[in-house]
């Protein structure tokens, strides 16, 4: 594997232990984030996102099939308050 990507990919399994397991839309957060994450720090990325912006990505997804969903994370890693 090149060691770019082990880089990448060590950086995000980092970032995910902020986002903690749970529920299954709180797994489904968790695997949303891994790809769009992923991609984003890529060198073929073209939107360059932050891990802030990653994860309101995420969020949106889960809560069109969960919309009552209140995400657990690491406000101050990301940088994000939780919308209650």
């Amino acid at each position: 594997m090149p060691s770019k990507l082990k880089e990448i990919r060590e950086q995000v399994k980092e970032e995910l232990e902020h986002i903690p397991r749970g529920s299954q839309p709180q797994n489904e957060l968790r695997m949303f984030y891994w790809p769009l994450r992923m991609n984003s720090l890529g060198k073929k990325s073209q939107n360059n996102d932050t891990k802030k912006e990653i994860l309101k990505k995420s969020i949106e997804a889960v809560k069109k099939d969960y919309p009552d969903f209140i995400p657990q994370f690491d406000e101050i890693f990301f940088e994000l308050k939780v919308k209650k």
